[in-house]
């Protein structure tokens, strides 16, 4: 034990996801996100102080997705987070829970050493066959066939349609067989949680060129957190906190203009997880967001210019 288990609980509820059980950012999540989440592993005590890990925590950091956690963590769970933080992560001194343990199900873990490399995006996925030798063909068959649900593609040389990120199956996230949910809500996929139909775009006919390219940006970028349908129910905006907007309710989108949604989308929102994508997608680049947003999911949109 690492003498904090409030901490590590704290931890590993809300920002394993970004940051890793292992503290170093080497997330899927973090090949989304720009900026990248820290990588507590690389900082020493005297390059970041306690203070200023409590501020970011409680009143998040703006222009990236660390969310401010104030109406969600009390000042002392804080306080233990960012304690167990310094001390595991940055100070070294303990190990978090590790998800491949014998508890988890993984004996002997070394075994599957092979596919590590493609794991950790030392080798691209889609690196031609006839350049890998014997044991790393193995590894990437061994990687496609179980690592890959969960790891996603990790490092691709060239993406495309191929590799388009799509998970086919979710963590239950509370859900179990036999709740009562509708048919339309199951995971279509793995009939083990309601999330899967949340990462199918929606076909729409008649977008105009700009609204086309407003979809690719969307579904490559913010489909991430809202989710394919733009509900925020996908598993990533289940968990986050606050929840993703639903961009498709009228009541969340009550009042929305094209001109506002441009504002949010530039300079993002301060203590949630909508990050400024003023830095990331140029000008053009958000009016096509916007335009096709507006034309798909806001209800009742047309008259809101």
């Amino acid at each position: 034990m690492d003498g904090q288990p409030l901490g590590r609980h704290i931890y590993n509820n809300y920002c394993y996801f970004c940051h890793g059980y292992s503290g170093n950012a080497e997330t899927l999540a973090a090949t989304y996100l720009d900026p990248k989440p820290r990588n507590f592993t690389a900082l020493t005590l005297a390059d970041i102080s306690r203070e200023t890990m409590i501020k970011s925590v409680t009143q998040g950091r703006e222009g990236s997705a660390m969310m401010a956690f104030a109406s969600v963590l009390s000042r002392a769970e804080i306080e233990a987070v960012v304690d167990y933080v310094r001390r595991v992560f940055i100070a070294g001194d303990g190990i978090n829970t590790r998800y491949h343990t014998l508890e988890n199900g993984w004996e002997d873990h070394e075994r599957y050493a092979p596919a590590f490399p493609f794991a950790t995006g030392e080798i691209a996925l889609d690196t031609p066959l006839p350049q890998l030798t014997a044991t790393q063909r193995e590894g990437r068959q061994l990687f496609l066939t179980a690592c890959i649900t969960c790891h996603d593609r990790s490092r691709v040389q060239e993406e495309g349609q191929w590799w388009d990120p799509r998970a086919v199956s979710f963590p239950r996230g509370g859900y179990l067989p036999g709740d009562d949910l509708a048919v339309s809500e199951v995971d279509a996929v793995s009939s083990a949680t309601p999330f899967a139909r949340h990462e199918i775009a929606p076909t729409v006919e008649g977008l105009s060129p700009q609204q086309r390219r407003g979809e690719q940006i969307f579904q490559a970028n913010c489909a991430f957190c809202h989710g394919a349908t733009a509900t925020g129910r996908n598993w990533v905006g289940s968990f986050l906190q606050p929840h993703p907007r639903d961009l498709t309710d009228a009541a969340a989108m009550a009042g929305m203009t094209q001109q506002r949604l441009t504002h949010v989308i530039t300079e993002g929102l301060p203590g949630t997880t909508m990050p400024a994508w003023g830095g990331v997608l140029n000008g053009e680049e958000i009016e096509a967001v916007v335009a096709y947003v507006m034309r798909v999911f806001v209800p009742d949109s047309g008259a809101l210019q």
